[in-house]
């Protein structure tokens, strides 16, 4: 309890950080952007000054700063427009496209929803206007925080997916622990029934119900080696997927409501695969389960083997409640169920043993509410 709740303050302390820094980095940038702008203005200004004594200046006049300060302006793109809105020339365009009156009338209209014209007169007469827009450098400023937002953003991600690959990494390194000792405990009494089952034996019970002891015993042998499984790699070896899967079928069949039709189909009798026989069970088991839990003990269930050229087909199908589309992919997630009991790990399972072990793909082929539910299985033929 303790960690999950140190784990939400850590989250709402880095969350709140970053908003923080973001809305620093928003500030600080729109305030450069402002003082830089309110700068070009300035620049603009002086410069339109200069070219007011220009104008005024007679043929004796000194005119070298004013023509300094003009010729020096070789960064703010500006249009020179007389009192009637005729174009007397330009700087900073595109030398190129300024051959284009089109274009330059263009920039003229963009200049005036940029900035405000600076006007220029010699007492009252001969207005003149410079019409100008921002430089490519304060341009480029405006993209700067989106640039360190997007730093930050990485940099959070990384700090998550870390965090969440550790958090991931304990979870699995819990559970197979746990899966390794639940293996080792059902060992203990296992070893106890196979003493009694040879009692029972020399007794001379009823041999038909020996044979059924003996076929759980054997069954929790089974589940003991699944757990012992999980969390190492297992060995696959070529298999007849036919058999492998009609034992598990069988199981549950004999051990079900009789309320239930089970169908079992196959195109061959023989397809061969590489299978870890005691975990492929186990995903078989655990969609049979599944399909009997979502009829509620009344129904039929059809498990049907296809053989293609390159792929072997398992399909499970249930006329149960079904599912909407939205949790096709959720139901395979560790801890989801829908159910009213369980830990929500069976299906979860069923795709890491076909998905990461056996190199295949589990999915929802289709599901109707109402209607039912179809799971397949894809493998790669030997």
């Amino acid at each position: 309890m303790n960690f999950l709740t140190n784990t939400l303050l850590f989250k709402r302390i880095a969350i709140l950080v970053s908003l923080i820094i973001v809305s620093l980095i928003l500030w600080n940038t729109y305030m450069f952007f402002q003082k830089f702008k309110n700068e070009e203005r300035v620049k603009m200004e002086i410069l339109g000054i200069a070219q007011k004594e220009l104008a005024s200046a007679d043929l004796n006049s000194d005119i070298t700063l004013q023509d300094k300060i003009i010729t020096t302006n070789t960064s703010i793109p500006l249009i020179l427009v007389d009192g009637q809105g005729n174009i007397e020339s330009f700087q900073n365009l595109d030398p190129v496209k300024s051959l284009d009156s089109k274009y330059i009338e263009e920039q003229l209209e963009k200049m005036k929803t940029e900035n405000t014209p600076i006007e220029i007169s010699y007492k009252g007469k001969n207005k003149q206007f410079i019409y100008y827009r921002n430089s490519d450098l304060l341009n480029r400023l405006t993209y700067y925080p989106i640039a360190l937002i997007l730093i930050l953003f990485l940099f959070l991600s990384v700090i998550y997916l870390f965090y969440n690959s550790n958090k991931a990494a304990e979870t699995n390194k819990l559970w197979t622990g746990m899966a390794k000792e639940t293996a080792h405990q059902i060992g203990t009494p296992l070893s106890s029934l196979l003493g009694w089952i040879a009692i029972l034996k020399m007794e001379k019970i009823d041999d038909k119900y020996v044979e059924e002891i003996e076929k759980d015993v054997a069954r929790l042998n089974t589940i003991a080696n699944r757990f012992s499984k999980i969390g190492s790699t297992p060995e696959l070896k070529k298999e007849n997927i036919v058999v492998i899967t009609k034992q598990a079928f069988d199981y549950l069949e004999s051990r079900s409501s009789k309320q239930i039709t089970f169908y079992f189909t196959t195109s061959d009798k023989e397809i061969l695969t590489n299978l870890n026989t005691e975990l492929f069970g186990w995903v078989i088991e655990n969609l049979i389960k599944n399909a009997i839990d979502a009829m509620q003990k009344e129904g039929s269930l059809n498990l049907r083997i296809e053989n293609t050229p390159k792929k072997v087909k398992i399909t499970v199908s249930d006329t149960g409640k079904g599912m909407p589309k939205k949790l096709y992919k959720q139901i395979f997630k560790p801890g989801f169920t829908t159910k009213k009991r369980g830990w929500g790990l069976g299906l979860s399972l069923s795709k890491r043993i076909v998905e990461d072990y056996h190199k295949g793909k589990i999915f929802v082929q289709k599901s109707e509410i109402g209607k039912g539910t179809t799971f397949q299985i894809l493998l790669d033929k030997v």
